[in-house]
């Protein structure tokens, strides 16, 4: 007999029991008894539901996932107000199948990438919160860059060809009217490391890096220095910011657990304030949790991380802002088109 029956039996025998009480003394008396022990009984039945709800959480290596460290802390100690299983990628196109799957419930995305979910799974996959703002720098060694319009004439590494940070380059010097097929050469590396090495062997050279590569470069590579930050330049030509990392939710689990999203918002903002408030503590538990390798470098990094909470309706604009540039350059970048408005879980 599981434990509901067996304190549905005791109640039905205590009551009986106050009914032949109820007979022989005063009503108001037994009354009374059967208030506490319906008490007793409606105690009991909220602390068998107040129970912790299991969260499926997945981040990808780098500055999308460093918010998160104090929430892993957290539930490595068992103090998070939910139950997480983190599971960490190495590049985005891991997670998409689990989430389009139902194998993952929330999860650190880029942007672009959460629109892409949404269209493609037809609205079961919302957006959550913001995470990230621009990460992009130009770095430069053995020139003058001080503005975008240095850049003309210039061969740039970068890396992601056909991606956002494409998109970004391409946006920023079109707006500085600098044509980015005719007035500058961007040759694409496959991965950060590559535009490092790259950027060692020359003389002179200018790259567009995110951080924490922008850190690693600058500690290898002797005379490089950041010469733009391209959420500022992002700020001057577009509105809004760039929005690199995002979170999202299934929208069939967001709807069921509206308590645990709480939760889970509420410990993520309290993740991100800490984040930003001890860089050197965080550096520590972002190696601890495998999303970097570096204590140092992270350490350096994470102001320049622009790690941000960004939820409720204050995710409208700067997403919707920022998803329309990437829309005008390449409509297949957003998933074909441009979200609609329950594309935003707005948590009650």
């Amino acid at each position: 007999m599981n434990i509901k029956s067996l304190l549905a039996l005791f109640l039905t025998i205590l009551i009986t029991a106050i009914g032949f009480t109820a007979c022989a003394s005063d009503g108001e008396e037994a009354i009374s008894d059967f208030s506490q022990i319906s008490s007793i009984f409606t105690s009991d039945e909220e602390s068998m539901t107040d129970e912790k709800v299991t969260v499926r959480l997945a981040g990808m290596k780098g500055p999308t996932s460093i918010g998160l460290v104090g929430l892993l802390e957290n539930d490595a100690n068992g103090t998070a107000e939910n139950e997480y299983e983190f599971t960490l990628a190495g590049a985005a196109d891991e997670i998409t199948p689990l989430l389009i799957q139902g194998k993952l419930d929330i999860a650190a995305v880029p942007a672009n990438l959460a629109s892409v979910l949404y269209n493609k799974t037809e609205g079961k996959i919302k957006l959550l919160a913001v995470n990230n703002l621009g990460v992009l720098y130009i770095v430069a060694k053995g020139e003058s860059i001080d503005s975008v319009a240095d850049l003309k004439g210039k061969t740039i590494y970068a890396t992601g060809k056909g991606t956002t940070p494409e998109y970004t380059l391409r946006n920023i010097l079109s707006k500085n009217n600098i044509d980015p097929d005719n007035d500058v050469t961007i040759e694409f590396k496959a991965e950060a490391t590559e535009v490092v090495a790259a950027i060692s062997k020359a003389e002179n050279a200018v790259a567009m890096l995110p951080q924490p590569y922008v850190t690693v470069a600058c500690n290898k590579v002797e005379g490089l220095e950041v010469a733009l930050d391209l959420n500022e330049e992002w700020g001057k030509v577009s509105d809004g910011s760039i929005v690199t990392g995002v979170i999202v939710v299934r929208d069939e689990f967001a709807k069921a657990n509206p308590e645990a999203i709480k939760k889970f918002l509420d410990e993520y903002k309290k993740s991100i304030d800490a984040v930003n408030a001890d860089a050197a503590a965080s550096a520590k538990l972002v190696v601890k949790h495998g999303i970097f390798d570096n204590e140092g470098v992270i350490a350096k990094a994470i102001p320049a991380c622009n790690i941000k909470y960004i939820a409720g309706n204050d995710l409208k604009k700067p997403v919707g802002d920022y998803l329309a540039v990437l829309f005008a350059q390449n409509p297949q970048s957003v998933g074909g088109k441009l979200p609609a408005d329950d594309f935003y879980f707005i948590a009650e």
